[in-house]
C-alpha cells in the first residue's frame, strides 16, 4: 500500500507543477540517473518522454559525448525514495542509480534551465504524505562485521578485485584507474554504492554485497542471455546475446543472427571469408553503402582491420573486422537505440570474448539465394531519400539543381562520391547552388543563354532519368512552347517534354549548346493534373539572380551557330551530375 500511494502522490505532484525547492546546499543535492546516451537529440528525446510521466527531469552533459538524463536534485534521502519506488514499479531503468552535481556538466533539458548551484527539489512524497505514512528506509544490516569484510576481501584475486572497480565504475561511482587497489577513492565509491543501495555504509564491501554489485553489473548481459556460440562454419567462437538473437542463414561472408525476441530487435552478423589487404579494404567501402551502418559514426581503417559505427534514427550498429593469415573475420552488432547503456555492455562482452577459430565460410554458401542489385550478402543497400539531376555552374564544381533535393538532408552527395554543402536555397523559384567540399574539375560548365529562347524551338534535357540506376545521364528533347508561365509568371519558360522525375535539376540546352534554364519538378496546377508532356524550367535570368546574391558570376554563352546533336550531348553530359540527398 505504501508503495502504490507514494507513485500516486508522485503523479498528483506532477500535476501541481513539480516539487518545491528545499534550502539546501549543492554539495548536499543528490540525483537519480535513469539513462544515458552518445547522442544529443536522442537524450533530449528520452528527456522529453520522461518528463511526460514522471517528475523533476533534468538532462545534463556527462562528458565527451555523453548526456545523462536524471530526476532531481533531491535530499540524499528523498532520493534513495525516489530510486527505490520507480525502480521498483518499472517507472525508471533497474540500473539507475543515485548520482552526483560535482560529475554534471551544462544543462540541456529543459532547454534554458540552469538548475544547478540553485539548491535542490524536495521529493514530492515529501510534500504531499506525512512523514508517519511513509517511513523511511532503513539500512540494510551487514552480513558481515567490517573485520570480517576485510579479511573476505583479502582473499580476492587481482582480477576480482578489478572486476569489482569496473563494477562500479560501471554504476557510475567510480571514475578513477582500474588497478584492484583499494584506495581512498575506491573506498569513497564503495560507500557511495552502499548508501546508493540501502546497505550500512562503511567503505568496505561485505561478501553478499560485492556479490550484489556483480549482480548488477551483470543484470544487462544476463537479461539478453549472453551466452559462448561456437560457428564452426565461420571459424568464429564468441559469446552472443543468444536470448534475443538466433540463426538465420548464410549468406558469404556473412553469417546472419536474426532478432528472436519482439522486445528486442537487434541483430548480428559474423563476418567470416578467405581474402587479402584489398579484399579487406573492399569490404570496409562495400559495407559502408549498407543501411545498417548508416552516415552518422566514427569509421576507423588500420593496415590489416577497420571498425565502423552508425547512429541511425532506430538503431546503432558496430563492425569490426580483421584480417590474420589470409583470413578476413570479425562481426556487427545492431541495437536500438534508447538502450545505450546494455548495448555497450552486450558489445564489451563480444569484443572480448571474439575468438578465432580454423576455417571460414565457404564463398560458394547460399549461393542459392534471391538476388536482387539492391542487396549484398542479402542486405540492403542504402539508398538515398532523393535524387535528383544538376549541373555545374563554375569550374569549381559549383552545382546548380532544384531546391526539394537539398532540404533537410544529413548529407548532400554529387554522382554518389563527393560531399557537397547547400550555399543557398530559393523555395520560391525551386532553385538550389551547392558547393562540393573538394575542388572538382567539370568536363563543361554551363554557358547561359542571354535573353528570352525563340518559342517553338528545339530544346534538349539531359539528367538522371532513373535516379543513377544507369549510372549516367540521358538526353531527352523537346520544343520550348513558351517563355512564361500558365498565369504569365516570369521567370519561367514552359516546355513540350517527356521527362521523368529524375531529371529535375538538369539543364535545358539550346540548339547551339546554351543553357536556357533548370528543369522544374513535375507539378499539378491547383489540383488539376496537367498533361504529361508540359514541364517547366527556371529560366536563365532567375539562376543569374541567385548566383549573383550568393557572390557567384554566370558565364554567358556566346555561340550562335547551332551545333550537332552529338556535341550537345557531349557539352550536356559533361555538366550533368546526380544530386542525393541522404538521411
Amino acid at each position: 500500500m505504501v508503495r502504490k500511494f507514494f507513485v500516486s502522490l508522485l503523479g498528483a505532484a506532477l500535476m501541481l507543477g513539480g516539487a518545491v525547492s528545499a534550502q539546501q546546499t549543492d554539495e548536499e543535492a543528490v540525483w537519480v540517473q535513469i539513462e544515458a546516451h552518445p547522442n544529443l537529440q536522442v537524450a533530449r528525446n528520452r528527456a522529453q518522454d520522461f518528463a511526460a510521466r514522471l517528475a523533476d527531469v533534468n538532462g545534463f552533459s556527462l562528458g565527451g559525448t555523453w548526456y545523462g538524463i536524471l530526476l532531481g536534485p533531491y535530499l540524499p534521502e528523498d532520493a534513495q525514495r525516489v530510486l527505490q519506488v520507480y525502480r521498483g514499479d518499472r517507472l525508471i531503468p533497474s540500473d539507475s542509480f543515485i548520482a552526483y552535481s560535482r560529475n554534471l556538466g551544462a544543462q540541456f533539458w529543459p532547454e534554458g534551465a540552469n538548475v544547478l548551484n540553485h539548491g535542490v527539489v524536495a521529493a514530492p512524497v515529501a510534500q504531499a504524505t506525512p512523514q508517519a505514512d511513509v517511513p523511511a528506509v532503513p539500512a540494510t544490516p551487514a552480513d558481515e562485521t567490517p573485520a570480517e569484510a576485510r579479511r573476505s576481501e583479502r582473499a580476492l584475486s587481482a582480477q576480482e578485485r578489478r572486476d569489482l572497480q569496473i563494477a562500479l565504475r560501471a554504476a557510475g561511482f567510480y571514475n578513477s584507474v582500474i588497478d584492484g587497489s583499494f584506495g581512498r577513492g575506491t573506498r569513497q565509491s564503495m560507500s557511495d554504492w552502499q548508501l546508493n543501495n540501502g546497505f550500512e555504509v562503511t567503505g568496505v564491501l561485505t561478501t553478499a554485497q560485492r556479490k550484489t554489485l556483480m549482480d548488477q553489473y551483470n543484470e544487462p548481459l544476463i537479461s539478453v542471455g549472453m551466452a559462448t556460440v561456437r560457428d564452426a562454419q565461420a571459424g568464429i567462437e564468441m559469446e552472443l546475446p543468444a536470448g534475443v538473437v538466433e540463426f538465420d542463414r548464410y549468406e558469404p561472408p556473412f553469417a546472419h543472427y536474426k532478432t528472436s525476441s519482439g522486445d528486442l530487435a537487434a541483430k548480428v552478423m559474423l563476418i567470416s571469408q578467405p581474402g587479402t589487404q584489398s579484399t579487406l579494404y573492399g569490404l570496409y567501402d562495400i559495407m559502408q553503402t549498407l543501411e545498417i551502418v548508416p552516415l552518422d559514426g566514427a569509421r576507423e581503417r588500420g593496415r590489416n582491420s577497420f571498425t565502423l559505427e552508425g547512429h541511425g534514427k532506430t538503431f546503432t550498429s558496430y563492425t569490426e573486422a580483421s584480417l590474420e593469415n589470409g583470413e578476413i573475420k570479425g562481426f556487427t552488432l545492431i541495437w536500438p537505440n534508447g538502450d545505450e547503456a546494455r548495448r555497450q555492455r552486450v558489445l564489451d562482452a563480444m569484443r572480448d570474448s571474439f575468438t578465432r577459430l580454423p576455417g571460414v565460410l565457404d564463398p560458394a554458401a547460399g549461393a542459392d539465394a534471391s538476388q536482387d542489385v539492391d542487396l549484398v550478402a542479402g542486405l540492403e543497400v542504402r539508398k538515398p531519400r532523393l535524387s535528383r539531376s544538376g549541373f555545374y555552374a563554375d569550374a569549381k564544381g559549383t552545382v546548380i539543381t532544384t531546391s526539394d533535393v537539398a532540404a533537410g538532408c544529413t548529407r548532400i552527395t554529387l554522382d554518389d562520391e563527393y560531399q557537397a554543402d547547400l550555399v543557398t536555397s530559393d523555395e520560391r523559384l525551386g532553385i538550389a547552388i551547392l558547393r562540393p567540399q573538394q575542388s572538382l574539375a567539370p568536363m563543361s560548365v554551363a554557358r547561359f543563354h542571354v535573353g528570352e529562347g525563340r518559342l517553338q524551338s528545339e530544346i534538349a534535357v539531359a539528367g538522371f532519368s532513373y535516379e543513377g540506376k544507369l549510372g549516367a545521364p540521358t538526353m531527352t528533347f523537346g520544343t520550348l512552347t513558351d517563355v512564361k508561365g500558365l498565369r504569365g509568371e516570369t521567370g519561367l519558360s514552359r516546355l513540350a517534354l517527356n521527362a521523368l522525375p529524375g531529371d529535375a535539376g538538369g539543364p535545358v540546352l539550346d540548339a547551339s549548346g546554351g543553357v536556357l534554364g533548370m528543369l522544374l519538378p513535375g507539378t499539378s496546377d491547383d489540383g488539376k493534373q496537367l498533361p504529361p508532356d508540359v514541364n517547366f524550367a527556371a529560366d536563365a535570368d532567375a539562376i543569374r539572380g541567385i548566383m549573383q546574391t550568393a557572390g557567384l558570376s554566370a558565364e554567358n554563352d556566346t555561340e550562335d551557330a547551332d551545333l550537332a546533336p552529338s556535341e550537345i550531348s557531349r557539352i550536356a553530359t559533361g555538366m550533368t551530375v546526380l544530386v542525393s540527398c541522404w538521411d
